[in-house]
């Protein structure tokens, strides 16, 4: 009885058994290529080459929006602390603008968001900075390091504070580093919070939408 010597997968599809090419129907059965049709093999090969760049490009805009999310927290935080008030009222709508009155980004209702693991990555990176600062560190930053990081009674990280580390201007590399993980760290676990862009050409203008929905570009 032949040996089966069943070679890896590659990202075509192809399986090598025995030297042989094999590719996997929908029933889960492996059919020798030269058995399929060769319109059926360019459909395959141009759907995955689609399907490499649509998940990369998935996984880009994922990455976008929670740098959006946590860029505007730290915004609001910012306004917050100064003010004393949070920004947008009861349902959470804003918008932002720059001074020229050409862009602005508005966002509407409230996303809900967790942290990933990478937040007790940039954790520990803070405690080593403010361990080697010790005295030299603003008594301030120390607050609010362990305002961000103290759990509520839920478990709940409080994203305002979190939020204000993203605002200090602290050259440290390590603080960067922490800070970057912060960011990544945030995942958008709901769809309740819609963030839109605009721009103009000039403030007589009207706004033009910076779509992103693949399906209205």
């Amino acid at each position: 009885m032949e040996a089966i010597i069943l070679e890896e997968t590659s990202d075509d599809g192809i399986t090598i058994i025995n030297g042989r090419p094999f590719m996997e129907d929908a029933k889960g059965n492996l059919l020798p290529t030269a058995n399929i049709k060769p319109e059926d093999k360019l459909q395959d090969e141009t759907v995955r080459k689609i399907m490499k760049y649509a998940i990369e490009l998935s996984a880009r805009i994922a990455r976008f929006r929670g740098h959006t999310v946590a860029d505007l927290g730290a915004f609001d935080a910012l306004l917050a602390q100064e003010y004393g008030a949070k920004i947008g009222g009861q349902k959470g709508n804003r918008t932002y603008q720059t001074v020229d009155g050409k862009m602005k980004v508005v966002v509407q209702v409230s996303d809900q968001i967790s942290f990933g693991p990478q937040l007790q990555i940039a954790k520990g990176l803070i405690d080593e900075c403010l361990t080697e600062w010790s005295a030299e560190s603003r008594p301030e930053i120390q607050a609010i390091v362990t305002r961000a990081f103290n759990t509520d009674k839920e478990g709940q990280i409080n994203k305002s504070e979190l939020f204000m580390l993203l605002r200090l201007d602290i050259e440290d590399q390590r603080w960067k580093r922490a800070m970057e993980a912060i960011r990544n760290s945030i995942t958008v676990t709901g769809s309740k919070e819609y963030v839109r862009f605009y721009t103009r050409q000039s403030a007589a203008d009207g706004w033009q939408a910076v779509t992103i929905d693949l399906a209205k570009v």
